[in-house]
Formats: structure tokens, sequence, C-alpha cells
């Protein structure tokens, strides 16, 4: 199945390679720039079926040769190293055969906010969003807050930021839902275990291109900042909030001491959760391993559990465990992200087989 389909997209290359060298089509700059395009993306695709197919005969050779007494012990180690090439191409060009997510290179609005639990599960979005900021500064992505709304002790109520960098929303797109911690509060003074929980939300930033707003339809409210923020705080009126009138979405943001970056980080938000909002009725099934966004925050609406005691990770959705605890606090994500885009890969595969 696999070999088959790849053979087709290999004859679609070889029947671009000659399409582009005939003169009509070079002359014709629009159809010669849209054969090239796809020559490229297929070329990806090729290429490593090309060398799955060199393996699988060299494969061949070296099972042919242990017939011979003399070099079967040097085939049998050559036939392990090329099972193993070949089952990692495998991987590679089904994962390549996939139609690729049109959002994936976009950047991300990251909604973190507590559930149940009071202050403890205050404090522990506040966690949650430390180990979000950790991972982006891993992975080379930039990182802006667009709204927070900070405790007393160090948790967070609400916190709202934008990831920025190439392929943010593919790194990030299997984060959201609802994250749940096990373990003794530091006010507990009987050393019971609590449980706690806060919601995760991941959208795509949506561009102007992507969501037209016309200014009619919102009414901007200005008003003072409160919280640290220096001699700006309750003087002069930089914050604000936009209300979109047709849908009802409300944003604010006053992160920023001047009205003009607020007005624009609040736009960037109240666009990215239009552009959901029109996504989700367009499409109910399109990520299986996203199924819950934004939960109520009850601790029955798990994705994934944090348990102190145990020093362990448990993602429920494709029953995963890590027992480096402190390890994914301090952003290191990658198991858990690698193992939900192998699910989420092999469940496609599924559906077109």
């Amino acid at each position: 199945m696999l070999e088959e389909k790849l053979s087709k997209v290999e004859e679609r290359y070889l029947e671009l390679e000659k399409l582009l060298s005939q003169k009509e089509i070079i002359g014709d700059r629009e159809t010669f720039h849209k054969y090239s395009k796809e020559l490229s993306d297929l070329n990806e695709i090729v290429q490593p079926f090309r060398k799955y197919k060199k393996i699988l005969s060299d494969l061949k050779q070296s099972q042919a040769l242990l017939a011979d007494p003399e070099m079967a012990e040097l085939a049998q180690n050559e036939i392990k190293n090329l099972e193993a090439e070949l089952k990692a191409l495998e991987a590679k060009l089904e994962t390549l055969l996939l139609p690729k997510d049109p959002l994936d290179d976009k950047n991300v609005i990251l909604e973190i906010r507590a559930g149940t639990g009071g202050e403890e599960a205050a404090l522990f979005a506040g966690e949650l969003l430390r180990m979000y900021l950790r991972f982006a500064e891993r992975r080379g992505l930039k990182t802006e807050m667009i709204e927070s709304n900070p405790t007393g002790l160090g948790g967070y109520k609400e916190a709202i930021l934008s990831v920025i960098g190439k392929g943010a929303f593919s790194k990030l797109k299997y984060e959201g839902g609802t994250h749940r911690v096990q373990r003794v509060p530091a006010t507990e003074a009987s050393g019971r275990i609590h449980t706690s929980a806060a919601t995760v939300a991941v959208m795509p930033e949506a561009e102007e291109v992507d969501v037209h707003i016309d200014e009619k339809d919102l009414r901007v409210d200005t008003y003072r900042a409160g919280g640290a923020g220096g001699q700006n705080v309750n003087k002069v009126s930089s914050a604000i909030r936009i209300t979109h009138i047709p849908s009802g979405l409300v944003v604010a943001c006053q992160e920023e001491r001047s009205q003009h970056q607020n007005r624009f980080k609040a736009m960037k938000l109240l666009r990215s959760r239009l552009y959901e909002m029109e996504a989700e009725k367009q499409r109910k099934s399109r990520e299986a391993t996203r199924k819950v966004m934004v939960g109520s925050g009850d601790r029955s609406e798990k994705i994934r559990t944090y348990n102190y005691p145990q020093g362990r990770v448990t993602d429920h959705r494709i029953g995963f465990t890590v027992y480096q605890l402190q390890s994914v606090l301090d952003g290191e994500l990658d198991e858990f992200i690698n193992a939900l885009a192998t699910a989420d890969r092999l469940a496609k595969l599924e559906k077109i087989k």
C-alpha cells in the first residue's frame, strides 16, 4: 500500500519534470511557478522514496548472501542495519504522505486559566506558564504576555501569551485541555494530597488577511492599569478593553505602558479567537488528540496529570507516562510532543487506508 502510493507520487514528479522542460510551460510564468512549487514539494517525498527503494534492493542482495557460509555472518549484520534503516524511512515516508496541517507554521495564542482548587490551582497555573515559557526558550520561540491576572501568592488566575516563531503551532497544538496536579499544598497542615486543575487553550494566531474585522463592530474602552508597573499605573488610561459586538467576544490588555501597544495585542487576541470560533464550526474532528480545547476546569476533564508524590506525568489521551516531573515542568516537553504527534499520525494514516 505504501509503495503503491509512493510510486504514484514519483510518477507525478517525473511528469512535472517533463512539463517544466516544455517551451509553452516555461513561457507561462504562472503555470511554471505552480508546477515548480509542486515539484519542489514532491521532491521531499521522492528523494527518501528513492533511498527506500535502494535499501530494499540492497536488502535482497544481502539476503541472497545468507546461502554462502563464508558471507552469512557479514550478511546478517548488514541485513540488521538495513532493516533498521528501512523501518525509520517507512515512518518518515508515511508522515510525508499525510497532508500538512496548514496551521502548523503559525504563531500561537496560549491561554492558561486556574480551574478547581482555589489558590493551589492558581499556583499550578503559574507553574504551567513557567513550563511553557521555558519550553519556548528551549525551542528558540519568542513569547509576549498579552494579559495576566496574578494572585498575591505567586499564582495566576489567568495568563494569555503569544508564542512567536516558525512552527509554534505544530509544537504546542496538543497542549490544549485540562491539566491536573496531585500534591500536598504548602498551606496544608495535615499533609493530605490535594488535586487541582488548570485549563490550557492553544489557538493559531490569526493575521489580518485571515479575519476581517470592521471597526464599526468594535466598542473600545480605556481604563487605568492595575498591578505592578511603576509610575504609569493608575495615572494614565493605557489599558484597553475591546468588545466585538456581533460575537459578544471581549478581550483586554494592560501589559504594555502604551495604549497603542495594548490595542495592538488586544486586536491580535480578538482576531485569533474569532478565527478559532469560525474554524470550530467547520471542523469537529480535525485532530483526534485535541478533543477538548478548554473545559470548565473541572478535574474530571483531564488530558494530563502531574503527580508530585510519584514524580510522574501521565498523558491520558495516549496512556503515556514519564517519571521526570521536574524536567517536564522545566519545559522538557519533547517526549510528550513526539508521542502525541506519532499517535496523531497513526490515527490519520488509519483514516486514509
